[in-house]
């Protein structure tokens, strides 16, 4: 979605509206309030001083006989035009300001660092007052001395946003180029600040707008004869028992224009915001819901019954995104499987076919923008209903307990600002009713099942100090604090080196022998999932195209057109060196099937299901044997 439709999309919100309301008014007073009032207001009527509101004064008069509301109006274009003035002179200097560090580099860089971070340290408004008073009592010193107040905080923040750029591959790649230094500044790195800046300056107006006032009521802004609401509530605080409105109605005008400022920042935020939670629209939900009870309807939709052994089991799971503004993308699309107790079922397929979907639909872990639906699933023995947000409320008292998902990068999935030990014992507090002296020490002992040396000291560790193998296993520890029946590996290996790999491997084997944990895997590498898996589920395009078993599928007795391609793909101690290794094409079409495929499409891919009972774990015995088929030599050593 575009900036233009995202800010549209705001504008039609009930805040959106009140903002344009709000910003259509203020700007109204702005622009033409002195023209229509102005002469009005300044006429003096020594008959009407200090009177109370009647018809023909609404808010009543000041002491010198002035109409108090027309005054406050007329005053807007002098309050905002200056408010707006500052903003502008102090975000533009300080945008400037915050760039010249990475323009100028070294020591000067470094100095400027060191004078804004100086800046930061005194409050905005002293700073105001300081310079106005060294400037001058009036209207453009009062302006000048709030821009120069703002420079040290958005200096600040431009440079913590473009040192958070500076580091990108594509401003490396623009140095090797050669282009100069203050050209990466101004067409790489200011593009990408832009936004916040934007946002931080629209609400920063409204400060702006106090501290002019401010400084107006303390007799630094606007002189006599001109007058702003700052110098309108000093004349009227002196007669705020006599004529109350002469100091309330400027200072209720400061407050509102204050809010339309930060109603304008939020609006700007929804706007130039990437929309990230972007949720579907009515028509598209409509439209949805409808296909889904008219196939709840038809006979060929009633879904097929659950093994009485499955831990996990799922029919016609559908897993749609929003595309455009009233269309909708289908990225998982009919896919029903049974994990069993006790199994280790991999799933495969190229980037984009769904696996990691299948999976995070399945934990209740997805995006509130996309549309779930499933014609029936059921884990534990428990019946769950999957609609759109992804998350069943009846799947919250498992988490913790009999389901554990281990993500990709270790890294990202500790939390850097706490020690290990207390998030792996967050299950044993949460969920399984112990004190904190409990959980600490069943988080040892899970620290120590997955072999972590020293665990007790390193209980009180930080994720930084771990490396990316332990951290790995530090996740697989906290999962393991409840006995999970059911562990979701959503490639756990991908961020690891191999021998870290084979590690992971062997401790998720461990588990599954020991406790009889089930474990769905998912992962590229398919010589790691036939060695590891007992069953290997192949998704494509969305779709799973074949269910067989990972003695039939190292044997080559796949039936799948893509299966047969991706195994193709795998390099083995026996691939000629001299010949190219084998890949799929970006062209390549697999929707069709394969030999062996069953005749009836109901979507347009087949699933071609293996042998069962060649699936279940008990066939480990029989994958130790076949040791030569798989081309990973470390998982070969491991297994001999």
């Amino acid at each position: 979605m575009t900036t233009a439709r995202r800010l549209l999309a705001a504008l039609r919100t009930p805040l959106g509206v009140l903002a344009l309301l709000a910003c259509g008014t203020l700007l109204f007073l702005t622009l033409f309030a002195p023209a229509i009032w102005g002469e009005r207001a300044a006429v003096t009527d020594t008959t009407q001083i200090s009177q109370p509101p009647s018809d023909e004064h609404l808010f009543g008069t000041d002491g010198s006989g002035r109409d108090i509301l027309l005054r406050t109006l007329a005053a807007t274009q002098l309050s905002v035009s200056m408010a707006l003035m500052a903003t502008v002179a102090g975000v533009l200097s300080g945008v400037l300001v915050g760039l010249l560090p990475l323009i100028l580099g070294g020591r000067a860089g470094r100095w400027i660092v060191a004078g804004i971070n100086i800046g930061v340290a005194f409050p905005g408004l002293l700073l105001a007052i300081a310079f106005s008073v060294i400037l001058g009592q009036s209207g453009t010193a009062a302006t000048l001395a709030i821009a120069i107040a703002m420079l040290p905080n958005y200096g600040r923040l431009t440079h913590n946003l473009a040192a958070s750029v500076w580091g990108r591959d594509y401003i490396s790649a623009a140095r090797v180029l050669g282009v100069p230094t203050w050209q990466i500044v101004l067409r790489h790195v200011l593009p990408n600040v832009r936004d916040p800046l934007l946002v931080n300056a629209a609400i920063t107006a409204g400060g702006a707008l106090v501290s002019f006032a401010g400084l107006s009521f303390l007799g630094l802004g606007i002189q006599v004869p001109q007058y702003d609401w700052g110098r309108m509530l000093n004349e009227g605080v002196s007669r705020i028992f006599v004529t109350p409105a002469a100091a309330l109605v400027p200072g209720i005008a400061i407050i509102l224009a204050g809010l339309t400022f930060v109603l304008l920042g939020e609006i700007l935020g929804k706007a130039l915001t990437p929309d990230t939670h972007r949720s579907l629209s009515s028509r598209v939900l409509r439209r949805l819901r409808a296909q889904t009870a008219e196939n709840e309807t038809e006979p060929a939709g009633v879904p097929a019954p659950f093994a009485e052994d499955s831990v996990l089991a799922v029919r016609n799971l559908r897993v749609c995104a929003p595309h455009g503004r009233d269309d909708v993308r289908t990225l998982v699309d009919g896919v029903s499987f049974d994990v069993a107790r006790g199994e280790i079922v991999g799933v495969v397929g190229e980037s984009g076919s769904g696996k990691s979907l299948t999976l995070m639909s399945m934990a209740g872990l997805l995006d509130p923008s996309l549309h779930v639906s499933a014609d029936a699933a059921r884990f534990d023995g428990e019946d769950l209903t999957l609609r759109a947000g992804g998350h069943p409320a009846s799947l919250d008292h498992h988490f913790g307990k009999r389901m554990a998902m281990v993500f990709q990068d270790p890294m990202s999935s500790l939390n850097p600002a706490l020690h290990v030990g207390s998030q792996v014992a967050e299950a044993g507090l949460l969920h399984l009713g112990m004190n904190r002296r409990e959980a600490r020490e069943a988080a040892i002992e899970r620290l120590e099942a997955v072999r972590i040396p020293d665990a007790e000291r390193r209980y009180g560790q930080y994720p930084h100090e771990y490396s990316g193998g332990m951290r790995q296993r530090a996740m697989i520890a906290a999962g393991l604090m409840g006995k999970p029946s059911l562990i979701l590996a959503d490639e756990p290996t991908t961020a690891l080196d191999v021998t870290v790999q084979a590690e992971i491997l062997t401790l998720l084997r461990r588990i599954n022998e020991e406790d009889g944990t089930a474990i769905m895997f998912v992962s590229h590498d398919i010589a790691v999932v036939t060695s590891l898996c007992t069953r290997v589920l192949v998704m494509y395009r969305g779709r799973l195209v074949e269910d067989i078993s990972s003695e039939d599928l190292r044997a080559g007795r796949a039936a799948h057109a893509y299966t047969r391609a991706l195994m193709d793909t795998v390099p083995t101690m026996t691939t000629p060196r001299g010949e190219p290794m084998a890949s799929i094409p970006d062209e390549a079409d697999f929707s069709g099937g394969g030999d062996g495929c069953a005749a009836g499409r109901a979507a347009g891919v087949e699933v071609v299901r293996g042998d069962a009972d060649a699936a279940m774990r008990g066939d480990a015995e029989r994958l130790d044997g076949d040791v030569e088929r798989t081309s990973d030599p470390l998982v070969q050593e491991e297994k001999r």
